[in-house]
């Protein structure tokens, strides 16, 4: 069956996919892994996204898939061409079989570059919550550090004590770590998604319960 077919099982709430997210051009590489629902909007998976690699949803973004760009449209003109909705399109709208990619670009000036990949459509396990943490390596960059470059080129400067601007970044830096993951706060904010979700299945299905009476 194509994953894409709308059916029982692809329209279900309890339907999941795995979703890797890498950042492109971190050597080493930095990714995160999830279990994501397929019936959250692309505006809740970007909130997923963010909340995975520890950005602050300070600044633009948007999705591409074959070309076709996703985000929130403004009543600005950028010359970009169309954006799509994503408070209107579902993750389950756009998957492809067996596996899907999409560029997730964060912070227009920065330029975070990010893939997505989705593979393992399946039902989820009721009992537990999804979104849900599978795993990752190292941290992502702080916001605002000037893009992939500019934050290699800050780890060596904090690396090189001899550097004129050693201290000037380490003090920027606080106490960032590039090689440590701070999961507690990723944990609770992927609790509090989920808790939004399963409240609305809730709502849902006693609004259902109340018809048929």
């Amino acid at each position: 069956m194509n994953q894409a077919d709308p059916s029982p099982g692809a329209t279900s709430f309890h339907e999941i996919a795995t979703l890797r997210i890498e950042l492109k051009d971190s050597d080493p590489l930095i990714w995160r892994e999830l279990e994501v629902p397929t019936s959250v909007t692309l505006k809740v998976l970007h909130d997923i996204v963010q909340v995975a690699m520890g950005w602050l949803d300070y600044h633009l973004w948007e999705f591409t898939v074959d070309d076709r760009r996703y985000g929130l449209p403004s009543d600005e003109d950028w010359g970009t061409g169309r954006l799509y909705d994503a408070t209107k399109v579902r993750l389950r709208d756009i998957l492809k079989p067996r596996r899907t990619r999409i560029d997730y670009l964060y912070d227009f000036e920065d330029n975070w570059e990010h893939r997505l990949i989705i593979t393992r459509v399946r039902q989820g396990d009721p009992g537990l919550g999804y979104p849900r943490y599978l795993g990752g390596e190292r941290n992502a960059p702080p916001e605002d550090c000037g893009g992939i470059h500019g934050f290699y080129d800050m780890l060596a400067i904090l690396a090189n004590q001899d550097h004129p601007d050693h201290a000037e970044i380490a003090e920027w830096l606080d106490e960032y770590n590039p090689n440590t993951i701070d999961e507690i706060p990723m944990q609770y904010a992927l609790s509090r998604i989920a808790n939004r979700r399963n409240a609305a299945a809730k709502r849902l299905k006693n609004e259902k319960n109340a018809g048929n009476d």
